[in-house]
């Protein structure tokens, strides 16, 4: 229908160039008419709005204009399978040429005479209207001062004049997803907290380098729009944007039918944040050796390692064991432990920065482990080493390692093993820098020091010791 509507107003748009030529066309044809029969070999001039010839070997007139079909068949007969080229109608006016156009194109194109809507296609855009209304009140109880009007423009607007009190103002921006912790959420049926994941992703990574996050956006994808659902996923992220102090100004909810199945949902987040570049921690320069690493709790897996926790756990074992509550889990069900969201660190490492302790290096720990994520912050010719041990392993972490059969060195570069960030400082200020952290309500520990590295132009790299000896 789409196609037919273009044409018709493209056709509708050049009525009077239809009418203008009508007489032309007519003469034009008669002449060819009247060359076919005498057997002269009369050439069509350019620009004629005779579209096409007989088919070879047929006697008969050419066909005019309004009796061209956009396709024929080698039958010669049209589109409609039933129209033949006929002698100039006198009577043809420009209307006609609208209606028999109109009609090869609807035929051509195979389509039916029944009107199509939008939501016939899938997509409800009342149900839409309804999913902003739910989530209305959730994005306006994190609004900052500086967030200027409401849900709804076409663009967030964020008042940037506190960057003024900044020597050297930076923006640092990030972006993330949940990943397939979204697939144990759907079964579970839980999605009030995967909102919190969604924001904890994008705000602990551009904590590193020590900027307040200002703004967040988030993106939901989905097969078929609930208004609730929504509102649901949204208020989780309403949830840790106030966690982390920073403002959901935007966001877009976009609905895939036949794209995604009509549970299936997917998420990301923007975030940006800002930090006066003499403030911004700057590990190659800052870091040195003799450095203490101190490791913050995680709360549990987190957001990463996923993939391989729906397949050794997940799909193995049925629903009495996924929701039977244990005491292992702190009474929750090994569902809930799964799901418990990523811990938010924002306001405890921001107090640590204003209460004056310098910190020389911050990492987050996501995919990859302690492995492959403290190693980012490491300056060449530096090495990290984390004595095991040190620190309590989350009894979920453990269980799903021991229903995987991972080994130690397999699951320290899968799972943060519960520590969710790690901070390097001097060691005279790691005692008071662990006191101002646990006042902010984290848990933490001495995991490790800063060594220097074998080879002093590598690249750092993360190694494992336990009782002194080195093992990993």
């Amino acid at each position: 229908m789409f196609v037919k509507k273009r044409m018709l107003e493209s056709l509708q748009d050049t009525t009077s160039e239809v009418a203008a030529s009508n007489a032309a066309a007519r003469e034009e044809a008669a002449e060819r008419h009247a060359a076919h029969r005498s057997g002269d070999d009369v050439q069509l001039a350019q620009g004629s709005p005779l579209l096409g010839e007989e088919d070879e070997g047929t006697e008969g007139p050419i066909p005019s204009p309004d009796d061209t079909n956009v396709c024929d068949d080698d039958s010669g007969e049209g589109a409609d399978g039933d129209r033949r080229a006929e002698e100039p109608s006198a009577d043809l006016d420009a209307d006609d040429a609208v209606r028999d156009l109109a009609a090869d194109v609807d035929g051509a194109a195979g389509l039916s005479s029944a009107t199509i809507t939008y939501a016939d296609a899938g997509v409800d855009t009342r149900e839409g209207a309804r999913a902003v209304d739910a989530i209305r009140a959730a994005v306006k109880s994190t609004y900052r001062t500086e967030v200027i009007g409401d849900i709804g423009g076409f663009g967030a607007l964020f008042s940037a004049r506190a960057l003024k009190e900044m020597d050297d103002p930076v923006l640092v921006s990030g972006t993330d997803g949940v990943g397939t912790k979204l697939a144990v959420a759907r079964l579970l049926g839980k999605h009030d907290t995967v909102g919190i994941d969604l924001v904890a992703m994008c705000v602990n990574d551009v904590l590193a380098t020590g900027a307040e996050p200002l703004f967040f956006l988030d993106y939901i994808a989905v097969g078929k729009l609930e208004a609730e659902q929504v509102a649901t996923v949204v208020g989780g992220i309403a949830d840790g944007c106030r966690q982390a102090g920073c403002a959901l100004i935007g966001g877009e909810m976009a609905e895939h039918p036949g794209v995604m199945d009509p549970y299936d949902y997917d998420l990301s987040g923007f975030c940006v944040a800002a930090v006066d570049r003499r403030e911004m921690i700057d590990p190659d320069r800052l870091v040195r050796e003799g450095d203490v690493i101190v490791g913050l709790a995680s709360s549990g897996i987190h957001s990463n390692g996923f993939s391989l926790v729906r397949r050794a756990v997940v799909d193995r074992v049925d629903d009495y064991t996924l929701n039977r509550v244990r005491p292992e889990f702190d009474g929750r069900s090994l569902g809930d432990a799964l799901m418990v969201p990523t811990r938010i660190y924002v306001r405890s490492i921001r107090a640590a920065m204003a209460g004056g302790a310098p910190l020389h290096a911050v990492a987050h720990i996501t995919g990859g482990g302690i492995t492959e994520n403290l190693d980012r912050v490491l300056p060449r010719g530096l090495d990290a080493t984390i004595d095991l041990g040190t620190w309590i392993v989350p009894p979920v972490i453990q269980y799903v390692v021991a229903a995987a059969d991972l080994s130690e060195i397999e699951a320290l570069r899968t799972f943060n093993m519960g520590i969710g960030m790690c901070v390097i400082c001097d060691p005279d200020d790691a005692d008071a820098l662990m006191v101002k952290l646990t006042e902010e309500g984290e848990t933490c520990w001495k995991v490790g020091t800063v060594s220097a590295a074998k080879d002093r132009d590598a690249k750092g790299c993360v190694r494992y010791q336990r009782g002194g000896t080195v093992v990993l």
